[in-house]
């Protein structure tokens, strides 16, 4: 049996975001269990009709990557209580049918939600904004157990890499429904 594959996405493009530092902990607590991957998308333009069909390469990449995944994991940061624009975009892009023969890449794909914040609310709004998004695109939502995480700056290690003290159990366990879920 071929293992499952997770697409993970993460809302904020800084390479060293936390929540970027968050999908890698998410991956090391997958481990050898499933194949994962952070997809890559700043290369991604803005959203356009008028360069649709055919798709700009850099879409048709992240297109492929997400249909060729068992399950999709974001995680996402929350600005204004909502998720990023760039996230949008990219969702926005995910959502547009393929071509007249084939529909959008996302309907039917199992999602999970996590997000990390240096704030006291974590990224709640912005998950809760996510949720009806993906919903409406008919992706089969893992409300339970989602991960919110404030206080970033508490989890850090002394070189201010994300450390994850008190999360590390909720994430693992995050993980391990999320490889349930995508199975059923």
């Amino acid at each position: 049996m071929e293992k499952l594959k997770i697409v993970a996405i993460v809302g904020s493009l800084r390479k060293g975001s936390f929540n970027r530092q968050l999908a890698l902990a998410a991956q090391k607590a997958i481990g050898d269990r499933a194949e994962f991957e952070l997809l890559h998308y700043a290369d991604v333009p803005f959203m356009d009709q008028d360069i649709e069909y055919p798709a700009p390469e850099a879409v048709r990449r992240v297109r492929e990557a997400v249909k060729d995944a068992d399950g999709i994991w974001f995680f996402t940061p929350e600005y204004n209580h909502f998720f990023p624009g760039v996230l949008k975009n990219l969702i926005d892009w995910l959502s547009r049918p393929i071509s007249q023969g084939e529909r959008q890449v996302l309907s039917g794909k199992p999602a999970a939600i996590s997000g990390i914040s240096p704030g006291m609310a974590g990224t709640v709004c912005a998950q809760d904004h996510l949720v009806m998004l993906l919903s409406l695109l008919n992706m089969r939502v893992m409300n339970l157990p989602r991960l919110t995480i404030p206080n970033a700056t508490q989890q850090l290690d002394a070189e201010g890499s994300l450390a994850l003290t008190t999360s590390a159990p909720y994430l693992e366990k995050q993980a391990n429904a999320f490889l349930t879920f995508i199975s059923k």
